[in-house]
């Protein structure tokens, strides 16, 4: 295992990614597939916190799964499918974090400063 790094980039991420995709002869799956397996894995993270804090306990014989490990393999997926589609997902955070400050700029009410 890998070990974790608290300077990691998204840079990075997505190279790391490629490198692991890149040794099998299959590659990336069509978008259409990584949309059907985004979802797969959300639908994942759905339950998992459906089972945590709501109405849904788990079933006994139901394994344990982590939150944590489900919002990765979520990451995972969009790594994929940016990598897929050559889109650089620094340079997309930064324009969705611009987009969101300017929309949303008097949308709640701010913290107070201390």
């Amino acid at each position: 295992m890998q070990e974790a790094r608290s300077d990691l980039t998204v840079k990075e991420m997505q190279r790391i990614v490629d490198e692991y995709i890149g040794q099998f002869k299959v590659g990336y799956f069509s978008p259409l597939a990584m949309m059907a397996r985004m979802s797969e894995e959300v639908g994942e993270l759905a339950r998992e916190v459906n089972h945590r804090f709501g109405e849904k306990p788990k079933k006994p014989d139901e394994p344990e799964n982590s939150l944590e490990m489900e919002l990765a393999d979520c990451l995972f997926i969009i790594i994929c499918f940016a990598n897929s589609l050559g889109i650089d997902l620094e340079t997309a955070f930064y324009k969705m974090m611009d987009k969101f400050r300017v929309r949303d700029a008097n949308r709640w009410e701010l913290k107070e400063s201390n």
